[in-house]
């Protein structure tokens, strides 16, 4: 474990290599789990302000579950998540003539629609960040990849040697800020260092 501010970061994020490989996984992870992607509260203003811009982006179906359930739902538990079209795909994302889910947010924040990309969680998977029961100012900071889902994502970071770390430099900044991110790559060095 990496302890960094109030983060308790695997070991797994500085040492596993991964890369997403859209042409096989087709964005899998926006369909595939319990429920849909995990909102952290401020999360829900966001998501009211950007979904005029995201909605041009939306499939006819998604539109439909929007109007139906709104725009975010609690879970009992996973707290507040996106609304999903009958427990599959999330209602913001929507298929390319590949096949690849594309995410609505995603796609208006890259035309320069909206200043939201999309939810963190989405953003750093397969990072996946849950608080301490005891203590809940202590995150538990984890590389949880899907087994089958996600294993050409860890074939081609393996072929690239890019560390998860790395790969997600981008959406770590955004959830954690600069400093947080370059003690992280310090110690990641560090560690690379020592096992040399």
């Amino acid at each position: 474990m990496i302890a960094i501010d109030n983060a308790l970061i695997s070991d797994a994020i500085v040492e596993e290599q991964f890369v997403c490989d859209l042409k096989k996984c087709k964005g899998g992870c926006c369909e595939d789990g319990d429920a849909g992607a995990p909102l952290e509260l401020e999360e829900l203003k966001a998501i009211k302000e950007s979904i005029a811009a995201a909605k041009p982006f939306m499939s006819a179906e998604g539109l439909k579950e929007l109007e139906k359930q709104g725009d975010a739902i609690y879970d009992k538990e996973f707290g507040w998540v996106t609304p999903t079209i009958g427990s599959g795909i999330c209602i913001y994302g929507k298929r390319d003539a590949h096949g690849v889910i594309l995410c609505a947010f995603e796609q208006a924040y890259m035309q320069g629609l909206t200043q939201w990309k999309k939810p963190i969680s989405c953003h750093l998977y397969p990072i996946r960040i849950s608080e301490s029961k005891k203590h809940t100012e202590v995150e538990y900071v984890n590389y949880e990849p899907r087994e089958s889902l996600c294993s050409p994502a860890c074939s081609l970071g393996k072929q690239l040697k890019m560390p998860v770390y790395i790969f997600l430099k981008e959406a770590l900044i955004r959830k954690y800020g600069t400093e947080f991110y370059d003690a992280l790559a310090a110690t990641a060095e560090n560690m690379r260092l020592v096992k040399k």
